[in-house]
């Protein structure tokens, strides 16, 4: 563990598994939804931002410039389904299944049984409404990556306390 992740007074929590992030470079559990960016099959410029609600798996995907997804017209598209898996090889069947609050069958749940197992609900699709918040969050973690490598630390993130702090 590197000093950084030792002195860090957030958890670091390690990927389940690698993943690559040409298809789906950015997917969290945030807000009560499992969200984030899949690029498109088709046009390079082209992103989507797709989000399942836990509990309900009322569904939302449409483009970064928020025209709706062609294939999420009462079902998962694909874009979804891309986000689920990758999910999965990010926090793990177990960890995205209870987060979603989703009953698996079965000892060792995957991306296709959590799918299915939301999908058999039959979820309604929902707004997109969240698209404009997760794709901001997206751009913000792509600036991080320009920044030079340095042990200074951020102006911005200076809220964060140190863990050496005296009261």
């Amino acid at each position: 563990m590197s000093v950084r992740e030792k002195s860090s007074t957030a958890r670091v929590v390690p990927s389940a598994r690698p993943r690559k992030l040409a298809k789906v470079p950015f997917v969290e559990l945030a807000d009560g939804r499992l969200q984030g960016v899949v690029s498109s099959g088709s046009d390079i410029g082209r992103v989507y931002v797709s989000s399942v609600e836990a509990g309900s798996y009322a569904f939302a995907c449409s483009t970064n410039n928020n025209r709706p997804c062609g294939g999420a017209r009462g079902w998962f598209c694909n874009h979804i389904r891309a986000l689920i898996g990758e999910a999965v090889l990010q926090y793990g069947a177990e960890r995205v299944a209870r987060y979603l609050k989703v009953e698996v069958s079965g000892e060792q749940p995957d991306a296709q049984t959590v799918t299915d197992a939301m999908a058999a609900t039959r979820p309604a699709n929902s707004d997109s409404s969240a698209a404009a918040q997760v794709f901001s969050r997206f751009l913000r973690h792509l600036a991080y990556l320009e920044l030079p490598p340095t042990n200074a630390p951020l102006p911005e993130m200076q809220w964060f306390p140190t863990t050496r702090a005296v009261a």
